[in-house]
């Protein structure tokens, strides 16, 4: 039997004003509190668990890597989600993969993503657009 990971199981994001991240997660994100205090929350969206931890430490501006949480959004969202992020976020990265992607800071510099996609639609396009370098495996 193959021993391993299920899934994701939660996301934690260090923030330096929880209020403000409050704002942003719930009212810009459209995330649902579902507890508080006074230095954190839990917040759901869909299936996804996320905690907002309230640290003096918390970056203020994003690294410099590659490294990013995406969100999956759906069709009919993507457009007025994306639309209010452009008017009110930092936009980091343009769009240049497959499917449809808003790439934007949230207030502490984390890079952030909605994607409009899954693993199977991406795999999807490789098979059909065979890129250099990349394999796709069928299990």
């Amino acid at each position: 039997m193959k021993v391993g990971i299920s899934g994701l199981n939660h996301v934690t994001i260090a923030v330096a004003d929880l209020d403000r991240s409050l704002h942003f997660y719930r009212d810009i994100l459209g995330c649902t509190v579902r507890a508080l205090w006074a230095d954190g929350a839990y917040l759901e969206a869909g299936s996804l668990w996320l905690c907002l931890s309230r640290d003096d430490d918390a970056r203020s501006s994003p690294h410099a890597d590659y490294t990013h949480i995406a969100f999956s959004v759906s069709e009919a969202d993507y457009g007025p989600l994306s639309a209010r992020l452009a008017a009110e976020c930092v936009i980091w990265k343009d769009n240049k993969s497959e499917g449809a992607s808003t790439y934007f800071l949230d207030p502490d510099g984390h890079k952030l993503e909605i994607h409009r996609g899954s693993l199977e639609t991406r795999l999807s396009y490789y098979r059909d657009n065979p890129a250099k370098g990349v394999r796709v495996f069928d299990i």
